[in-house]
């Protein structure tokens, strides 16, 4: 057998392809793998022949490349290379002969060759393998043997037994597969799919990338595994040696190793396929109407070429899509300046958007001029006000460059409106490009501000690089009270989110506000009012209300910078944290479109995450859902930061999708904010976690995962429970792992916070901890009472997931008293409240069935004694019986193991059991 030598990293995403390929092999004998190069054909095809080797099977591997195809039967040389000398020895005297001469002189002339005894050579080698087992032929590279190894191997195949088994792997060419006829009419044809988001960032973990860039990477690479890790490789050298490290939305460098995976993808198509691809890859919006227009007549089938191999899709409208972000980069790179040229020329005649076709006309040239500047300029304010941001940045540095050099005025203008459109749309690779042409001209202490204040704008989360950038700015707005105030401003972002600090941050908003009143900018004025409010109430200021009112009675400018900066956010989140669901939904429904206008991808991610967490709150699991996927394909196709967007999703999908995609997201979105230094959304996405742990049993895993958030959180010295409202998933995991002293100091300590700021339904989650508390310390009725009392102040407050969870906490606990049919009554209302909010996993929890009932039953049917054991009683009761020794038991539970002797204790107590022997008869009995 010849060894697979692969070349990317594993079967990452590819499991269920390799079991239907196998499936293939086995019911058809046959199968036919296609994909375009590094999509991961070479190890799934190395996946199957070492499982076929584990079950002793006799492989034979083929792998030629590319220049094999040019050597008359250089392949069918290699593969009878590989056979094993013993199945050559039964050969004939002119079959040996034939092998011999083919094996040795594969370069020779082919006309004194008997070709009738090769093929009857190869025919009685496979029978000969055949007889002794099964055999699977293995061709990869498929699309690189040489036509007379092929019919070498279409006359061999048609005769050899079912036994011999034929996988051949091929990379799409954009016509019919080459090995089709190897494989025969109805041989299934399976093509290897690109990979999923989630699954880029698994490969890129594997290779010590960083998880953040999956998104970005997986836009870039249309799932190619090869292409994302080359790409993923490219990007971390770049940011090594940028200045300020790599920023979410820069572009990727798609150079060296990326750019020739590229080319590869490319080079499967014909040249004249690929000059309609350039055209494609230069329009912003690319039809098949617009490139016929621009001079392609036979667009249509150039691009069916394209697209069978992988490269576009074109949709029933005619617009066209490539499959990875970076094809169309690399096709410009490759066309250099005179194609790309010569492609805007055609495309500006050709476009009916007049932005466009100016954009195009100007890209078609490479000289100043005063008119064309100024038109471009013209075209970059339109695009302001549609809201075409990235569009206005790219124009008005296009106009800059444009402009002749007796114009320094207009240049500089256009270079400083340029940096702040880019920082606007979070494009930092604009915005510093912008920055650095201003910095480098004669220009005044306003308009270097101005420039350095849209870098830092454009860094989203990423300001703690950013120190060099406010210390210049601090000094250039000296003796301007509104410049200053806008440093300032900034610098109070900087320490919420960067530092983790709102007691700095809320101080330096205080001082933007003071200054921005002196300078008469009183929409600096709101937006650091904004900051205190936000600081203050994470700090449980009491006066956070008044001031957030003092900035809504400000003036509203009709484009705030940043809807999230916006005093009429903020007000929605603070509905949202006092559970006035019907006023931030409707205030969030309004702002949806609004800040869709104003071409922010940011705000649009800030309103779906609201509108997220309020239809959660109010018990709209589907349209929550629908909401964080929005977000999350728009961080994916903007560019942000990930762990934000992972965060959401994972938090929708615990409530209304399945845990185990939940868990998944959530540890994502962990992954990606640690990376990023992001302990805002680090904490969120632990809480997700932990919830999912809280609600699978997972309680010691639990404990661990909230114990992390409550650090967090006060190390960010947050106060208000209602913001992040972790201390009830903690408080209830601690009470099923067994810790009811922490349990209850933590629900004292939060309580007292609560009541005095008046956070109501945090009380709520705290109860139900504390019901469950009272069970577990045996004080069942009281622990009724009081699970009844917090489901019916749930639904006052009209919190119907709360609800419903309490009401699953009411069943346990009547489940443990041995009241069977109250606790049928809570879990049949908690099923229906959670099927009703459409929480599917949720109403899974609640529809588990009950124990059968035993002669040691109460009159009302209640569960045997084994109910009677709190839910880590019942884990630890498991493994014991499994035979786990305490130690183990303590390691598998994340507890001590005298904290395993006390509970094995009271297990024993419990069930009148005196050995571990008994203990498992009676758990086996019941």
């Amino acid at each position: 057998m010849v060894a697979a030598t692969g070349h990317a990293d594993t079967t990452v995403g590819h499991g269920e392809l390799i079991k239907a390929v196998d499936r293939a092999l086995t019911t058809h004998g046959r199968a036919l793998l296609t994909g375009p190069a590094g999509a991961g054909k070479t190890e799934v095809v190395r996946a199957l022949t070492e499982a076929a080797v584990l079950r002793h099977e006799t492989v034979l591997l083929l792998a030629p490349e590319a220049t094999d195809r040019w050597i008359p039967e250089a392949s069918a040389a290699a593969l009878l290379a590989s056979v094993p000398a013993a199945a050559l020895e039964q050969l004939s005297g002119p079959q040996r002969t034939a092998i011999a001469l083919l094996r040795r002189e594969t370069d020779a002339p082919r006309a004194g060759r008997d070709h009738v005894a090769l093929r009857l050579a190869v025919v009685e080698v496979l029978r000969t393998l055949a007889a002794r087992g099964p055999v699977l032929l293995a061709l990869d590279n498929a699309q690189w043997l040489d036509a007379e190894s092929t019919d070498l191997l279409r006359f061999a195949l048609r005769l050899t037994p079912p036994r011999v088994r034929v996988l051949a792997a091929e990379c799409v060419q954009g016509g019919a597969p080459l090995a089709e006829p190897l494989c025969g009419p109805g041989a299934p044809h399976l093509r290897v799919p690109p990979l999923a988001t989630d699954e880029i960032a698994e490969l890129l973990v594997r290779r010590g990338l960083p998880a953040r860039l999956a998104g970005r990477i997986h836009q870039a690479s249309g799932g190619n595994p090869r292409l994302a890790l080359a790409l993923g490789h490219s990007l971390a050298e770049a940011a090594g040696t940028r200045d300020g490290g790599a920023h979410h939305a820069d572009p990727l460098p798609v150079s060296g190793q990326a750019r020739d995976v590229a080319r590869r993808l490319l080079g499967v198509v014909p040249a004249q396929a690929r000059r309609t691809l350039l055209l494609a890859a230069l329009a912003a919006r690319p039809t098949t109407a617009l490139l016929r227009r621009a001079g392609r007549p036979d667009a249509e089938a150039e691009l069916a070429v394209a697209e069978r191999a992988a490269l576009v899709t074109v949709e029933e409208d005619g617009a066209v899509r490539f499959t990875a972000g970076a094809l169309p980069t690399a096709l410009a790179a490759d066309a250099g300046w005179a194609g790309r040229a010569a492609g805007h020329a055609a495309l500006a005649a050709a476009v009916d958007d007049p932005v466009q076709a100016l954009r195009h006309r100007a890209l078609a040239v490479d000289t100043p001029d005063q008119w064309l500047a100024a038109e471009i300029a013209e075209a970059a304010t339109v695009c302001r006000r549609r809201g075409q941001r990235v569009l206005a940045a790219e124009l008005g540095l296009l106009a800059a460059d444009r402009t002749p050099c007796h114009l320094p005025g207009d240049e500089l203008a256009r270079l400083v409106g340029a940096a702040e459109d880019a920082g606007w749309a979070g494009r930092a690779d604009l915005a510093r490009r912008a920055a650095r042409a201003v910095l480098a001209r004669d220009s005044s202490p306003a308009d270097r501000v101005r420039a350095r204040l849209a870098v830092i704008d454009a860094a989203g989360q990423a300001l703690g690089a950013l120190d060099e950038t406010f210390a210049h700015a601090t000094a250039d707005a000296e003796g301007d009270p509104a410049l200053q105030a806008a440093v300032r401003l900034r610098t109070a972002w900087k320490h919420n989110l960067s530092d983790g600090d709102p007691v700095r941050s809320r101080d330096a908003a205080a001082e933007a506000g003071v200054l921005a009143a002196a300078g008469g900018d009183q929409v600096a004025e709101a937006m650091a009012l904004t900051v205190r409010a936000r600081m203050g109430r994470i700090l449980g200021d009491p006066d956070a209300e008044e001031i957030l009112a003092e900035a809504l009675a400000l003036p509203a400018p009709e484009v705030p910078l940043g809807m999230r900066n916006a005093p009429q956010y903020l007000a929605v989140r603070h509905a949202l944290f006092d559970d006035r669901l019907a006023d931030a939904r409707r205030q969030l429904l309004v702002l949806l479109p609004a800040v869709r206008r104003t071409g922010s991808a940011e705000d649009v991610f800030e309103v779906l995450r609201s509108l997220t967490e309020v239809e959660l709150r109010g018990g709209r699991c589907a349209a929550a859902r629908t909401h964080a996927r929005d977000a999350l394909e728009l961080t994916i196709e903007a560019g942000l930061s990930p762990g934000p967007a992972w965060y959401v999703t994972a938090m929708a999908e615990a409530m209304g999708g399945g845990f185990a995609r939940a868990a998944g997201y959530a540890r994502r979105g962990i992954q990606a904010s640690e990376e990023e230094h992001d302990q805002v959304f680090l904490s969120r996405s632990l809480h997700a976690l932990g919830l999912v742990e809280l609600a699978t049993g997972e309680a010691a895993k639990a404990v661990a995962t909230l114990r992390r958030v409550a650090e967090l959180e006060a190390a960010q010295q947050v106060v208000d429970p209602s913001i992040l409202r972790w201390h009830g998933e903690l408080a209830e995991a601690l009470v099923a792992a067994d810790a009811l002293e922490e349990a209850a100091e933590l629900q004292a300590r939060v309580r007292t916070t609560a009541l005095a700021l008046g956070r109501t339904s945090v009380i709520a989650a705290l109860d139900r901890a504390l019901g469950l508390c009272l069970s577990a310390q045996g004080e069942a009725q009281e622990a009724v009472a009081l699970l009844e009392a917090t489901a019916q102040r749930f639904a006052v407050l009209q919190l119907p997931l709360e609800r419903a969870r309490t009401l699953l906490a009411l069943a346990r606990v009547e489940r443990r008293r041995r009241r069977r049919a109250p606790a049928r009554a809570a879990l049949r209302a908690a099923a229906d409240a959670f099927a009703e909010a459409g929480a599917t996993p949720w109403a899974e929890l609640a529809r588990e069935p009950s124990p059968a009932p035993s002669p040691s039953s109460g009159e009302d049917g209640g569960t045997p004694a084994l109910a009677a054991l709190t839910e880590a009683e019942t884990r630890l009761a498991l493994l014991v019986a499994q035979g786990a020794s305490n130690q183990e038991a303590a390691a598998k539970l994340f507890v001590s193991v005298k904290t395993v002797e006390a509970r094995l204790t009271r297990i024993y107590q419990k069930l009148d059991v005196r050995s571990r022997a008994q203990l498992a008869t009676t758990l086996r009995a019941r």
